[in-house]
């Protein structure tokens, strides 16, 4: 994640619909619960990022 944010993520045009970014909900949660758990809340996430969720605030529970 780290790797990504800081040389992937500046290459792309902001289009996050979330705010954290989905990169940063997955530290976050990763930090806060752990791997397994972690990586499972980050593709719960990662999977409402579609055009017909409003997005918006959304932090780690």
């Amino acid at each position: 994640m780290k790797f990504y944010q800081k040389f992937i993520s500046p290459l792309k045009p902001p289009s996050c619909r979330f705010y954290p970014t989905c990169s940063q909900y997955a530290v976050e949660a990763i930090e806060k619960y752990g791997s397994i758990k972690g990586i499972y809340l980050s593709v719960r996430r990662i999977l409402k990022c579609h055009p017909f969720h409003p997005g918006g605030y959304d932090p780690v529970p």
